[in-house]
């Protein structure tokens, strides 16, 4: 049964009328607001809009990283736990690195035995550049030695059965070879110390960037092979949610469009831009993804979202438009207070829609256009359920 009660008419086409061209929609010529007796009543509106689709989709970082074991080895550090913050270049996770320390040690005794390999080969070399030994006279004094140096090496010269020239030659070559030997020794060992190093920090990882740790998959003392995830970690000061968006749907988005957006765990609708919209479809389910910002502080990572897309393939919609004001619920069931026949509210249950600019709703059913409803009831107004407060 409906209720009335005294009400005063109000006009509100102002405000609809600076909603409506934000929201991509016309106003017509015979869509305007009564305004009377101080202005409690307002005129139903209608407005034509491009149909939208509400896809859901999932609240993530801007930024997500899975750390993972590059080495086998131990845990021997764990920055924190779930929800901790921390700054960019802070050690988060650190593997138990006893014996690449041990290895890279052996490694610099390589190397220091290199380079005294090189600086010996190099004195034999200038002592072979200065002091041939290949003229050098044989052992032993006196008579037999001078007569070797007079007579006997020149005759070996001159009768061609002995060449000082190469054999200096031949002795300044070792003496080079040497010294090539000794420079690839150290080479080799400065290569291993740079593979030990890798490993080292291979051996611990640290923040990329300022965020906070989202799941963590070990705890300190636990054994770890290459490939094993340490810990979720992601910069959550900024949001994304990411769609699914059915293929048709997509000629309707571009990148920095602004959309609306619904919170599955508050209701709250929020303004949301298009950050990214994918190259390719999934062949299988012939849909795009595409990210969508989000406001700071709306929501969490992994929350559920309703994005609320353009569907330009499907008619445009005329739904009568009213103040969010106006609305009041009886249980979970919306209703307004239309003005009736003998200028007294009545109250009729409505079915409403999605929520505009300026604090304005869209009405599926149970409203029309030229209409008048309270504006704002107030909190004593009675409905034909029940009694006025000042009757008896």
């Amino acid at each position: 049964m409906e209720i009335q009660v005294h009400a005063i008419a109000l006009a509100a086409a102002l405000g609809v009328a600076a909603m409506l061209p934000r929201l991509g929609v016309a106003q017509t010529a015979a869509q305007t607001a009564a305004q009377t007796q101080g202005g409690e009543y307002f005129v139903v509106q209608q407005a034509r809009g491009t149909s939208t689709v509400s896809l859901g989709g999932t609240v993530m970082p801007y930024k997500e990283v899975t750390l993972t074991a590059q080495l086998p080895g131990r845990v021997r550090h764990l920055a924190g736990i779930e929800g901790d913050t921390f700054d960019k270049g802070t050690l988060l996770v650190a593997l138990d690195d006893s014996e690449l320390l041990a290895t890279r040690n052996a490694a610099l005794a390589q190397l220091a035995n290199a380079d005294a390999q090189l600086r010996a080969a190099g004195v034999q070399y200038n002592r072979e550049l200065w002091s041939p030994q290949s003229q050098q006279a044989m052992g032993g004094m006196g008579l037999p030695n001078l007569f070797d140096q007079m007579f006997t090496r020149p005759m070996e010269g001159f009768s061609g059965n002995r060449n000082q020239t190469v054999e200096r030659r031949a002795d300044l070559y070792s003496s080079g070879v040497q010294i090539t030997q000794a420079q690839n020794a150290i080479l080799s060992a400065q290569s291993q110390i740079q593979a030990i190093d890798a490993k080292l920090r291979d051996a611990i990882s640290l923040a990329p960037f300022d965020g906070v740790i989202l799941k963590k998959f070990v705890e300190v003392g636990d054994t770890m092979q290459p490939g094993q995830p340490l810990l979720v970690y992601a910069d959550v000061e900024y949001l994304q949610i990411m769609v699914d968006v059915p293929a048709r749907l997509r000629p309707g988005l571009y990148e920095q469009m602004m959309l609306q957006a619904e919170l599955d765990v508050t209701g709250q609708v929020v303004p949301v831009r298009v950050a990214q919209i994918f190259p390719t479809a999934d062949s299988q389910r012939h849909t795009v993804k595409v990210k969508f910002d989000l406001p700071q502080g709306v929501s969490a990572p992994g929350m559920y979202v309703k994005v609320r897309v353009p569907d330009h393939t499907a008619p445009a919609r005329n739904h009568p438009v009213i103040p969010a004001s106006s609305i009041r619920y009886n249980g979970s069931l919306p209703g307004v207070y239309v003005e009736g026949q003998n200028g007294r509210p009545e109250l009729r249950l409505i079915r409403a829609g999605e929520s505009l600019d300026n604090g304005f709703v869209s009405v599926l059913s149970g409203l029309s256009a030229g209409e008048r409803i309270l504006r704002d009831p107030a909190s004593g107004i009675a409905s034909g359920w029940t009694r006025p407060v000042d009757q008896r």
